[in-house]
């Protein structure tokens, strides 16, 4: 069964069709809303601020999301994946955005819509990546445009098979 623990007064909660895997861990002043999911050893920590998550968002095996003490909340919008032992703290992330496979967004970075952030990439703190461009390298720099056919490929095919992948587990 998932780790899901209360901290100084909050809960985490979480909307419906909602896949939570047995090993994950949630924690504290975290808000998700419907069709989400959150995978094998993920961890999604609102212990000493908030995390606030939009629909349809996957966090996938070993991701985890955080923030920083009275400084840096998380908020996730709508259509969200989050690849791979990613580390996601203390920022804003707009809908229709992918987070590559071990990538790092730090506190105040601003991901706006229809970015890709490549596996690997360094987002650094207050960096603003801009809208429907590809993100790449230690730290990351704007490295091209992101076409309609890598967006619908990478960004809109992932978030929506991760809602497949989830129903298999609802299933069983």
């Amino acid at each position: 069964m998932a780790l899901i623990l209360s901290v100084r007064g909050h809960t985490p909660s979480w909307g419906d069709g909602c896949f939570i895997a047995e090993n994950c861990t949630i924690v504290g002043d975290v808000q998700m809303g419907n069709d989400c999911s959150v995978w094998f050893i993920a961890v999604v920590r609102g212990d000493v601020n908030k995390i606030r998550i939009g629909n349809k968002v996957n966090i996938q095996d070993g991701a985890v999301i955080h923030c920083t003490y009275e400084q840096s909340e998380t908020w996730i919008a709508d259509e969200v994946s989050i690849g791979h032992n990613a580390l996601v703290h203390g920022c804003t992330i707009d809908e229709q955005v992918l987070i590559g496979m071990g990538a790092i967004v730090m506190d105040h970075a601003h991901i706006q819509k229809h970015c890709l952030i490549a596996a690997g990439a360094v987002i650094l703190e207050n960096t603003v990546c801009e809208s429907g461009y590809i993100y790449a390298g230690v730290p990351a720099k704007k490295v091209k445009a992101l076409s309609p056919e890598v967006f619908q490929q990478n960004i809109s095919r992932i978030a929506h098979n991760y809602l497949k992948y989830a129903g298999w587990f609802k299933e069983s």
